[in-house]
This record gives structure tokens, C-alpha cells and sequence, in this order.
């Protein structure tokens, strides 16, 4: 059973057709690039895989489950979690407590036993503890657990992302462009990283990227997209050498 499938998925705002007829079938533990000029529509399927937008057409299964049109906080906890192009961390909350925010849904207690200091309460927040540090320590952050979120290098922040991502503990993972804002060496970092992902949780990964070394290196196969439909998908190598591929991205 693949992990994600995407059929005939479209959406329209108003006249525009945003995105029109995309099927992709990702397999659990591929890792998966969706590609394409600025404007094709690939955020735009993620806010639709993510439930920021309701799919006009189309069906989305993820391991099996028709998750078509539910709410974020469902379709988070079906097992897709995000990061995104524009890093969203808790500035003003430390490295620990960013990623012990992911893990809310998987260690609940009420909110009378957290008022009243009750002995369930500080069970959990010690499996939180514990949890998010095995986190940051495979990302190399545990040593600054106490820093807040917005002192931290920008690569450093891209990792923190991903941790707090894990901690909801997915299925699959969407990365959109990690690699925005990133020197050579910090994108080499990220690859590095990813793949640590891939290998470390059996993670399936589907990822926006304009950095074609990043794409090239790391991704299995790829989707392009253009003007909001496939213009071609299958193994990377194959389609980032495909005529029409090279035109969307550089032109006639």
C-alpha cells in the first residue's frame, strides 16, 4: 500500500484554476521532490495535503485513509506533519520548549491537573522532557536546549523545524524548501540531515525544493509542476533532463 496517494487533486479560487489534475503515488520511506517554477502550485498542494485548503476535486489517501478536506489538527494527527518555506518557530520559547509543542498531542493531560500541579501532570511533562531531548540530540541541539529559538543560526532553526515536526511522531514528512536562505555548506548540512531522517525513522518524505543539487542528491523521484498541472514525473535524473522540464525552469 503506498503511503500517499494524491488523485486528480485540484483546486479553483473564484475563475482561477490553481492547481488542476495532479496525481502523484509516493511509497512508505521514499523520499519525493515536487518541483517547479515559482507559481506552479507546489505550496499549494501542500496547504491542500495539510488541510489549510478544502480540494475542489480530487481525493488524498494517506496510508490508506481518505483524509480529502479534514481539518489540520485531523489530518495532523492521521500522521502528516510540515515545515515551511518562511521558518515558524516560538522565537521567544526555548529550543526544548518548541519541541515539546509537538508533542502535546501524544502526551495529553487536563487542564485542571496542570493548573493544580497534579502528580499526572508532572509525569507527562518528564516524558516530554525526555522525548524532545532524544530529538534534539540526534539534531545536534541538545547541548542548547535552554537557548530561545530566535538566537539560534539559521541552519539551526531549520533543524529545530524538523525536530518539532518528528515530535508529532508522522508518517510523512513535507519539508517546503528547506533549503531557502542556505549557503552551500548549510545545504549540504540539510542533506545530510534529511537523509538522517529517512534512514533513523523509516520516514516518508515528500519536500519543495528550487535547489536542483538538493533535489538531485537526495530525491528518489520527482513531480514538476507548471502552471498547476504535471508536466512530468518519475526518476529525477530522467525528468530534470527532459527538454520540457529545462524550458519551464529556464525559459525559451
Amino acid at each position: 500500500m503506498a503511503m500517499l496517494e494524491i488523485k486528480h487533486l485540484g483546486i479553483s479560487f473564484g475563475g482561477l484554476r490553481a492547481v488542476d489534475d495532479v496525481n502523484i503515488t509516493i511509497e512508505p520511506g521514499a523520499l519525493y521532490g515536487l518541483i517547479g517554477p515559482n507559481g506552479a502550485g507546489k505550496t499549494t498542494v501542500f496547504n491542500m495535503l495539510t488541510g489549510v485548503y478544502k480540494p475542489t476535486d480530487g481525493q488524498i489517501i494517506l496510508d490508506g485513509e481518505d483524509i480529502t478536506g479534514q481539518s489540520t489538527v485531523r489530518i495532523n494527527r492521521a500522521g502528516i506533519a510540515r515545515t515551511f518555506q518562511n521558518i515558524r518557530l516560538f522565537g521567544d520559547l526555548s529550543v526544548l520548549d518548541n519541541v515539546k509543542v509537538g508533542l502535546h498531542n501524544r502526551y495529553p493531560y487536563s487542564t485542571l491537573s496542570a493548573v493544580l500541579r497534579l502528580p499526572s501532570y508532572f509525569r507527562q511533562e518528564r516524558k516530554m522532557d525526555y522525548r524532545a531531548m532524544e530529538l534534539l540530540e540526534m539534531f545536534g541541539l541538545d547541548k542548547l536546549y535552554k537557548v530561545k529559538a530566535s538566537n539560534l543560526p539559521y541552519g539551526q532553526q531549520r533543524k529545530l523545524e524538523i525536530a518539532r515536526a518528528l515530535a508529532t511522531k508522522p508518517k510523512l514528512l513535507l519539508l517546503d524548501e528547506p533549503a531557502a536562505g542556505m549557503n552551500p555548506n548549510e545545504t549540504q548540512e540539510l542533506m545530510d540531515t534529511i537523509r538522517l531522517v529517512q534512514d533513523k525513522f523509516g520516514m516518508t518524505i515528500l519536500l519543495i525544493e528550487h535547489d536542483m543539487h538538493l533535489v538531485s542528491g537526495i530525491c528518489e523521484q520527482i513531480t514538476v509542476l507548471n502552471f498547476g498541472r504535471e508536466l512530468d514525473s518519475g526518476e529525477t535524473a530522467k525528468v530534470l533532463n527532459n527538454p520540457e522540464v529545462i524550458k519551464a525552469y529556464l525559459g525559451d
